[in-house]
């Protein structure tokens, strides 16, 4: 399958998501690490991204609340390339109502391939690595066979 390059800037347009028994950690995470967060533009879901911005005290793209539409807006974004990094803490012990977004946002962020971190560790990682502020060619396959398959059967029917 061939590769399209897709040039990611070195501002890099982030989501920080958490479930409610991880915003403390994500809180506590975003807060050390605010000096690196500053100069990129931040998505966040519901409670999580006013709870960010009253720590972070600068401005965060706020959208629905993660039951409410919040996951599956960041996935329409990952889609649309307006987010090209996703550092969402997700709590595996508990069950949620939205088990299905969530799924589906890590699905488009595999898909589209772009970084994920699902814990502290892997964003210590993430945000401490050179590539943080630098360009990145960011791979992504060519999804036009993918794409045209459905119509092609529809049509040799």
């Amino acid at each position: 399958m061939e590769q399209n390059k897709i040039k990611i800037e070195r501002d890099k347009k982030i989501a920080l998501v958490a479930h409610d028994n991880k915003k403390r950690d994500l809180v506590e995470w975003a807060k050390y690490n605010r000096d690196l967060l500053a100069h990129h533009t931040i998505y966040a879901t519901g409670t999580t991204g006013a709870l960010l911005e009253q720590v972070l005290g600068f401005p965060i793209h706020k959208l629905e609340s993660g039951p409410l539409g919040g996951d599956q807006q960041i996935g329409a974004k990952i889609v649309d390339g307006d987010i090209e990094f996703l550092i969402f803490f997700w709590d595996p012990l508990e069950s949620m109502s939205h088990d299905p977004d969530v799924k589906a946002l890590l699905r488009m962020a595999v898909v589209w391939n772009i970084p994920i971190a699902c814990n502290r560790a892997t964003a210590d990682f993430m945000i401490s690595s050179p590539l943080m502020d630098e360009e990145y060619d960011r791979l992504l396959p060519e999804y036009d066979e993918y794409r045209n398959r459905t119509t092609m059967m529809i049509v040799s029917d």
